[in-house]
C-alpha cells in the first residue's frame, strides 16, 4: 500500500511539473485602455476598479497564481470572458452588458465569491457593497429602465382601437 501511495504522489508531481508547460494561461496581456465609462463619480470608479477591473478591464492585476497551472488556466479564462461580457476600458466599443452591471452586484453573481474571499481586493463591505451598487445605476442605469428610444418606440407603436 505505501508503494502504491509513493507511485501516485511522484505521478502526481510529475504531472503537476508537466503541465506547467502547456502555454495557455501565461499571456497575461492588458492591451490598451481606449475609452472608460463616463463614471458618476470617482468613488464609484475606485470601487469598480477594485471589485471589477481584473476581470472586466484591460488594466489586469495578475496574482502570483495566475503564473501557475492549472490556476494559470482558470484565470485567464475567466478574464478572457469578463473582458468579452463586459470591459470597463474600452467603452468606445459599446457594452451591452453595462445595464445588468449593477443587478449582478445586488444578486451576489459579481464579483464571484472565489475572487471576493476576505483579505482579497474584490472583497466589498456591505457599506462599499450599497455604494458601488448606486454608482453603477447612475453610470450605466439599470436593468429595469428601458432605453428611451425603445420607450418612444412603444408609446409609437400603440395604435388606438378603431
Amino acid at each position: 500500500m505505501r508503494r502504491i501511495v509513493r507511485w501516485l504522489g511522484m505521478l502526481l508531481v510529475v504531472a503537476f511539473i508537466a503541465i506547467q508547460f502547456v502555454p495557455y494561461g501565461r499571456r497575461h496581456t492588458n492591451p490598451p485602455v481606449t475609452q472608460e465609462p463616463p463614471w458618476d463619480q470617482a468613488r464609484t470608479r475606485t470601487l469598480a476598479a477594485r471589485a471589477c477591473f481584473d476581470c472586466h478591464s484591460n488594466e489586469t492585476v495578475w496574482p502570483w497564481y495566475s503564473h501557475v497551472a492549472p490556476m494559470s488556466w482558470l484565470v485567464q479564462r475567466d478574464v478572457d470572458e469578463g473582458r468579452r461580457a463586459l470591459n470597463y476600458s474600452e467603452w468606445d466599443r459599446g457594452q451591452r452588458e453595462a445595464r445588468e452591471s449593477a443587478k449582478s452586484v445586488r444578486k451576489g453573481e459579481m464579483p464571484p465569491w472565489f475572487y471576493a474571499l476576505p483579505g482579497t481586493s474584490a472583497s466589498l463591505t456591505p457599506a462599499e457593497r450599497s455604494t458601488l451598487i448606486a454608482g453603477l445605476e447612475l453610470t450605466f442605469g439599470s436593468e429595469r429602465q428601458a432605453p428611451i428610444t425603445a420607450r418612444r418606440r412603444t408609446t409609437i407603436d400603440v395604435k388606438e382601437p378603431a
